[in-house]
C-alpha cells in the first residue's frame, strides 16, 4: 500500500546503494514521554518497511516511564493489544556515526493498518496543528535550545550524581564555568563526535557552550522553515548525544534538575510564523510598534500556558528545575530580552521577529511541546487575545504574587485533565493517553518508600 507519510522505496533503495558498508538499522517510533522505542532491524528487512510498512503493538504508544503498560490509556487490552502499522518519515533514514558494524537510523510514525493516522502518535499531533496553520496560509519556522548535564558513571560517596571529568585528560571540576571556553577543551573529542554524528544525520548542530552549572552543556540548532524538521533535529541530537557520550565513557543526562544547587536544563523553543510569501508576521511594519500577530501570539501562550504545563513539564523530576532565580520561568509573562520571563522576545533584527518559548524542561516531548505552542498561538491569533503588559526587570519578582501557574506536579496533572484547549491541541485521544500515564506516574511515584523518607523519618519518630 501507498506510505501515508509519502516515504518511498526510492529513498531506501537510493541509501543502501550510498552505503553499502551499513548492516543494520535502527527503527525508532516516539512515545508520549519522547522515548524512541522500536527494533533494530537487519540490512535486507529495509525495503520492506517502506513497501509495506512495519507492524508494532499498539500498546507502544501506552507506556509509562519504565516501559509498562498503563491500561487506563485504552491502548493496551481494550483493543487486544493488536499491531498497527508504522512508517517511515521521510528525510529520516541516516547514518550512525561510529557504530561497529555499521548501522543507520530511521524515525517512523504509527497508523492503523488502513493508513488512517493512529490519533495517540506525538508526531502526528504536531503534523495536525502544522496542517491546520497551513490551511490559514500560515507556516510555523522554528528551532530548539538543547541543555544537558555529562555526568561521570559513578556517583560520589554520598551516592548522588556528579560532573564527568573531562574525556581528553581526566581532569575535574566542580566550578559552575559558565561560557568558559578552556573548560570545553577538556571535552572537545566527544564534541567532535557529536558534530561527526550530527553531519551524518543532516542535524545542523551549532553553537557549545558551557552552561550555568558544573557538568552543563548546551548546543543550539539552526532555524528550521519547518518547525516538524526542528522537533525532528531535537529528537535525533538527543539520541546522538546519549550514544557519543556512551562511547567516552560518560553519561549524557537530559532529566530536567539532576542536582539540587544548581541550575536545571531547558529546552528552549525558538518560534515564528511565515505567510505564503515567506514573509515573517512576526516582523513589526515600523519601529517601536509590535506586530499584532507578535502579541496575538503572545496572548495566547500566556493564557493558554498554566493549563499546559504538564506538556513542558511533564515528571516528577520537572518541578524541581521551577525556582526563582534559576533561568526557569515561574510565571507567564512575556518580555523583550529579557531571561527571567516565560516568553521572550529576542533582540535583533526585524525580519528575524520570534518568540522564545522557556517553560520547556529537557525532559519534555518536543513533538508535543511544538505541537501545544502552534495551538496557542493559533487560539491568540483567532480570539485576538492580548498578552498584557511587558514585563521589564526582574520577572521573577513582578510575576510570582500573580502567578496562575500549577503549583506541582499533581496540580498540573488536574489542570491538563480537565483542560478543553489541551484535549484541542492534541486530539482527544492523545490528550487521555498522555494524561492516563501521566496519573499512573505519580501514583508510582507517590507510592515508593525513598532514601529520603529514611533520611528524614527513620530514627526521628
Amino acid at each position: 500500500m501507498t506510505s501515508p507519510t509519502g516515504s518511498t522505496a526510492d529513498e531506501a533503495k537510493a541509501f543502501l546503494e550510498a552505503h553499502p558498508e551499513i548492516e543494520a538499522f535502527d527503527i525508532v517510533l516516539t512515545d508520549a514521554n519522547g522515548i524512541g522505542r522500536g527494533k533494530i532491524i537487519r540490512r535486507h528487512e529495509l525495503m520492506g518497511i517502506y513497501e509495506g510498512g512495519r507492524h508494532l503493538p499498539i500498546s507502544i504508544l501506552g507506556l509509562d516511564i519504565t516501559g509498562e503498560d498503563v491500561h487506563e490509556t485504552g491502548l493496551i487490552w481494550d483493543s487486544g493489544d493488536g499491531d498497527l502499522r508504522a512508517w517511515p518519515i521521510p528525510g529520516t533514514l541516516k547514518p550512525l556515526h561510529a557504530t561497529n558494524p555499521p548501522r543507520g537510523q530511521l524515525l517512523m510514525s504509527m497508523f492503523h493498518l488502513d493508513g488512517a493516522p493512529m490519533t495517540s502518535d506525538p508526531r502526528l499531533a504536531l503534523v495536525r496543528q502544522v496542517e491546520a496553520l497551513a490551511a490559514r496560509g500560515l507556516h510555523p519556522a522554528g528551532a530548539f535550545e538543547l541543555e544537558f548535564f555529562l555526568l561521570a558513571n559513578e556517583r560520589d560517596g554520598e551516592g548522588r550524581v556528579q560532573p564527568a571529568s573531562a574525556v581528553l585528560d581526566g581532569r575535574k571540576s566542580g566550578k559552575t564555568e559558565v561560557y568558559s571556553v578552556d573548560h570545553l577543551h577538556g571535552m572537545e573529542p566527544l564534541f567532535s563526535d557529536i558534530y561527526a554524528a550530527a553531519k551524518a544525520q543532516g542535524i545542523p548542530a551549532e553553537t557549545v557552550i558551557s552552561e550555568y552549572a558544573p557538568g552543563q552543556y548546551e548546543l543550539t540548532l539552526h532555524y528550521r522553515k519547518d518547525i516538524m524538521q526542528a522537533a525532528d533535529d531535537l529528537l535525533m541530537l538527543k539520541r546522538l548525544v546519549r550514544m557519543q557520550a556512551r562511547r567516552h565513557g560518560v553519561t549524557a543526562c537530559f532529566m530536567a534538575k539532576p542536582i539540587e544547587k544548581y541550575a536545571g536544563s531547558g529546552m528552549h523553543l525558538h518560534v515564528s510564523l511565515q505567510d505564503d510569501a515567506g514573509k515573517n508576521v512576526f516582523t513589526e511594519a515600523k519601529e517601536g510598534a509590535w506586530s499584532p500577530a507578535l502579541l496575538h501570539a503572545l496572548g495566547g501562550l500566556t493564557e493558554t500556558m498554566a493549563e499546559s504545563m504538564l506538556i513542558f513539564a511533564p515528571h516528577a523530576n520537572s518541578w524541581r528545575r521551577f525556582v526563582s532565580q534559576s533561568y526557569a520561568p515561574i510565571a507567564p509573562t512575556w518580555g523583550v530580552n529579557n531571561r527571567s520571563v516565560a516568553l521572550r522576545v529576542p533582540a535583533g533584527d526585524a525580519k528575524n521577529r520570534r518568540i522564545e518559548h522557556r517553560p520547556s524542561g529537557v525532559d519534555a516531548n518536543p513533538y508535543l511541546v511544538a505541537a501545544t505552542v502552534l495551538a496557542g498561538i493559533a487560539k491568540g491569533l483567532d480570539e485576538k487575545l492580548d498578552p498584557g503588559p511587558e514585563t521589564t526587570g526582574n520577572g521573577y519578582e513582578q510575576g510570582a504574587s500573580s502567578s496562575s501557574m500549577p503549583a506541582d506536579w499533581r496540580s498540573a496533572i488536574e489542570a491538563a485533565k480537565g483542560s478543553s484547549f489541551l484535549k484541542q491541541a492534541l486530539g482527544e485521544d492523545l490528550h487521555r493517553t498522555f494524561t492516563a500515564i501521566k496519573e499512573a506516574e505519580l501514583f508510582r511515584v507517590a507510592r515508593t518508600v525513598s532514601e529520603l523518607d529514611y533520611h528524614l523519618y527513620l530514627h526521628e519518630v
